[in-house]
């Protein structure tokens, strides 16, 4: 049979990536161009300047992407683009020129959901992960535990109420002086910390085991650092990016082991920008261990924002025929489960 080839574009947030996947599961090239430093400056993602940065770097990634794999855009066989969750003038870019590629060369055009890519990467380093299994998506604007039932099916188990995970992180960095982007930096300083030396709070959401909350426990930091700060008291930072992280772990950890038990499901997966967390996949891996589960995580490349996990995931689509017309738009709301 012939390979099926892939272009795959990704502009949801401030990373232009662009790759090339063979036959949904090989990844021939992943080009990302970061937008980290300039946005530093900011203390997190400007719209507008993440826009027009893509403007600025799409063509040459995705040159660069089909160079790295040794192939042209006579090779490609559909070109998968992210056009939904994200920054809505930031995911028009990736969309428009997925649209004039496809339009140009007679290429079928597959939107994909941003979330479900992230799902979708765990298959590039685990060939023999396959549907049904349990996911924690766990980034920077979601947190869920779903059931992925089969490619691009999914049942949603719970959500968070408030914050995302990610977002929780990168408050709380702020708050304790890290900066941005704040997830690998409290990761790295909770390195040096006692993961006991603060009790914060786990919060616990009645009628729903498997429902998050993160805002209680950025706010109980925020109330030790403004406490301390009345009081003239010096704060070991260290510890309480530590204390916190594990705070978080612990609550992402039991609802997924919680969720796993009570749905029979022995294969157990983490997706997202926050998978790349070093403690969250220490602490899933040890849980899963001790209950029996298979543990599946992408390498951290491919937790953050990545074109192959696009890729990944329009392959899967492509091949159950899903094909989208020249008025597809950017959706920066998108639902996940949602077309």
């Amino acid at each position: 049979m012939k390979d099926t080839l892939i272009l795959g574009i990704e502009s949801s947030c401030d990373e232009t990536a662009a790759s090339v996947v063979k036959n949904g599961r090989t990844v021939l090239s992943n080009v990302i161009s970061s937008q980290i430093e300039i946005h530093k400056l900011y203390g997190g993602v400007v719209p507008e300047i993440a826009s027009r940065n893509h403007i600025e770097r799409i063509n040459e990634v995705i040159q660069e992407a089909l160079d790295d794999a040794g192939v042209t855009l006579d090779d490609i066989d559909a070109i998968g683009v992210t056009y939904g969750p994200g920054l809505v003038g930031a995911l028009l870019v990736g969309v428009a020129e997925a649209k004039a590629i496809a339009y140009a060369r007679n290429l079928p055009l597959v939107g994909v959901h941003h979330i479900e890519g992230h799902v979708s990467a765990n298959y590039i380093e685990h060939p023999d992960l396959e549907p049904p299994f349990l996911c924690a998506i766990v980034s920077g604007g979601h947190t869920h535990l779903v059931i992925v039932k089969d490619y691009g099916q999914f049942e949603i188990l719970g959500r968070t109420r408030d914050d995302a995970a990610g977002e929780a992180f990168d408050k709380v960095a702020r708050a304790i002086g890290l900066g941005y982007p704040g997830g690998p930096k409290i990761d790295k300083l909770a390195k040096e910390g006692n993961p006991d030396a603060i009790e914060f709070p786990r919060a616990k959401i009645d009628g729903n085991p498997y429902d998050f909350s993160f805002s209680g426990v950025k706010s109980a930091v925020l109330n030790y650092l403004n406490g301390a700060k009345m009081k003239g008291e010096e704060v070991n930072r260290a510890d309480i990016a530590a204390s916190f992280q594990k705070a978080v772990v612990d609550v992402l950890v039991e609802h997924t082991m919680q969720a796993a038990a009570d749905f029979g499901m022995k294969k157990v997966a983490i997706a997202g920008g926050v998978a790349s967390n070093g403690a969250l996949r220490a602490a899933m891996e040890k849980a899963c261990e001790e209950h029996g589960y298979k543990f599946y995580r992408p390498s951290p490349i491919f937790c953050t924002d990545n074109a192959a996990m696009i890729g990944v995931a329009a392959y899967y689509e492509y091949i159950k025929g899903t094909r989208h017309s020249w008025d597809l738009n950017a959706v920066p709301n998108l639902k996940l489960g949602e077309r």
